[in-house]
Parts: structure tokens; C-alpha cells; sequence
């Protein structure tokens, strides 16, 4: 004979009736809770989304120099340097006589073909040179007063939403951002088409500079005006007065151009 015990819980819950007229609970208090704040969540999100506008900018490197940009001096001749009429930094009128070159028994003069201001002396008394030989590089400009821009080369990648007006804020390299603060800009004019490395170079009158920016292919030049005040330098910095000193042209600068903002509910969009 088989004997089946059962467990005493099992027995109670046979004997237990049917609640079917008891009404279920479908969700905790907690569950519904969390809901709400979850659709909290979810229409504050979309509020923000649809309302809220995000700074954008684009980095780029670039030089301080005048609207015109440099050129390099060249000697039309071969022969000695006998005569060296200028110094570097200084200002001078078109047609001055700038080096003096013996060729044989006669003296050929060198002369600026534009106004302008040495920045880099390459040629030096009694050297010997041949024709096309560097002997300056020279800034275009009419005198002292004329104003420095900012040339900045950006890739075309990040240039399609630069816009004339926009805001730049440029580090500049002789002068401690972390010290002096950044120098203040607007965009000025934007280049229709990309600037090739003989053409940066022809512009700034340096093989080097033109090496550097086109390292990374082909960019946009955009000229930044440079915001004036009443500062050491002359200029508006994000700092109350800027560096204690003058800012000249050929110094290198880290600009970031500031783009239309976009509001978050465009990534979703596009």
C-alpha cells in the first residue's frame, strides 16, 4: 500500500476558495511614479531640444599681418651686395633704393616697387648672389597708421558656415591666452576659392608659412578685422586690457571662428 503525505501549505491552499470577484492590481504605485517622470523626462527633453541653441565654432590657424600681405624682394641681377640702404622695420615710399649690387665695373640699385615695411633682412653687405636671390620680404602698406588684420587659413571642411560678421576669438602666440586673454575679431571677407601653397606663399612672401597652412590641403582664407580700443596694443581682448605691449604683423595666431548655433532638435532632423 502507497501512502502519499502532503505538505501542510499545499493542503491550506486547496482548501482555500477562488477569488475571482476580487478586482487585480495591475501596476504598484511605485511603477507609476517612475512613468511620470519618465514622461517628465521625455516632454522636458523635447521642449529644450526644440528651444535650446548650442555654440558651435571652427578652429584655424593663421598670422597677424596688413590687408595686402608681403612680398619677397628678389635681385633682378647677379653679382656682390655693396650697399644697404635700409634696416629691418623700417617703413618706406615706393621707389626707394633698398640694396646696391656691384656687377662688374657698374652699380646696379635695387628698389622697392611698392611702399611698404621690411620684415625680414635675407641679404647682407659683400654677399654674393645670383639673380632671383631673396633679399628682403617686405609688407605692403602705405604707412605706420595702417591697420593689422588677422589671415586665417581654414579647411574647406569646416569653412562652409563661416559667415561675413562672424565673431573670432584668436590666441596669440606672443602673448599668454592664459595671462592676456584672447584678441577680438569679426570675419571680414571670406576667399571664393581655395588658396593653393604658391599662393600663400606669394601672399605672406615665406615658403615656409605657405607650407605649413596648405598642410593639410588646400584652404579658405578668411581675413578677420581686428576690433580697435583704447589698449596698450590698440586692440579689444576678452581681458580688460590686453598685453602691456604693441602686437606686430608676422606673429602667428590659433583663431576660433564662431558659427551660427544650432538647436539640438536639427541632429534629429537632418
Amino acid at each position: 500500500m502507497v501512502t502519499i503525505r502532503f505538505r501542510s501549505k499545499a493542503l491550506d491552499r486547496l482548501n482555500q476558495r477562488d477569488d475571482l470577484d476580487a478586482p487585480a492590481e495591475l501596476t504598484r504605485p511605485r511603477t507609476w511614479i517612475a512613468l511620470v517622470v519618465v514622461a517628465v523626462l521625455v516632454v522636458g527633453g523635447g521642449v529644450w531640444a526644440m528651444n535650446a541653441e548650442l555654440p558651435r565654432k571652427v578652429a584655424a590657424s593663421g598670422i597677424l599681418t596688413y590687408s595686402e600681405g608681403s612680398f619677397s624682394l628678389q635681385s633682378p641681377v647677379s653679382g656682390q651686395i655693396n650697399g644697404v640702404y635700409v634696416d629691418q622695420g623700417d617703413t618706406f615710399p615706393a621707389g626707394t633704393p633698398i640694396f646696391s649690387v656691384q656687377v662688374g665695373k657698374r652699380v646696379e640699385v635695387v628698389k622697392a616697387i611698392t611702399g611698404g615695411r621690411i620684415t625680414a633682412m635675407l641679404g647682407k653687405l659683400g654677399q654674393v648672389i645670383s639673380a632671383g636671390s631673396e633679399l628682403a620680404v617686405v609688407e605692403r602698406i602705405d604707412g605706420k597708421n595702417d591697420q593689422l588684420v588677422a589671415v586665417l587659413y581654414v579647411p574647406t571642411t569646416d569653412a562652409g558656415q563661416v559667415r561675413k560678421g562672424s565673431q573670432v576669438d584668436l590666441a596669440v602666440r606672443s602673448a599668454p591666452a592664459q595671462e592676456y586673454g584672447v584678441l577680438r575679431g569679426v570675419v571680414q571677407s571670406i576667399s571664393q576659392f581655395t588658396e593653393s601653397r604658391q599662393q600663400i606663399t606669394d601672399f605672406l612672401g615665406d615658403d615656409q608659412l605657405g607650407e605649413q597652412f596648405s598642410s593639410q590641403g588646400q584652404p579658405l582664407k578668411v581675413v578677420v578685422k581686428l576690433l580697435p580700443r583704447q589698449t596698450a596694443s590698440g586692440y579689444e581682448w576678452s581681458t580688460q586690457s590686453g598685453p602691456p605691449f604693441r602686437i606686430d604683423s608676422r606673429t602667428l595666431v590659433d583663431g576660433a571662428l564662431y558659427l551660427p548655433p544650432i538647436k539640438p532638435i536639427d541632429w534629429v532632423v537632418l
